[in-house]
């Protein structure tokens, strides 16, 4: 979320891809750094030990919510 807040700040459109098991943590991290509406779009949990196909099957499966994040 910090490098997101910085990005919006600049005035470029930014948006947090984490893990769904950080879903409470994106909320109270963009609140404590004062941009409530910042943006996060997530993955399912978990990526660590992720296959390189499985994570290509993650991001394409949030591609679309990344994009409307970037453009809402």
């Amino acid at each position: 979320m910090h490098d997101t807040v910085w990005f919006e700040i600049q005035g470029l459109p930014s948006v947090t891809i984490a893990s769904s098991e950080f879903h409470e943590a994106a909320i109270v991290q963009r609140n404590a750094l004062g941009m409530s509406d910042a943006r996060f779009v997530l993955v399912d949990h978990p990526i660590q030990d992720a296959t390189d196909e499985e994570m290509r099957l993650k991001a394409r499966g949030v591609a679309d919510a990344v994009l409307a994040a970037l453009t809402d």
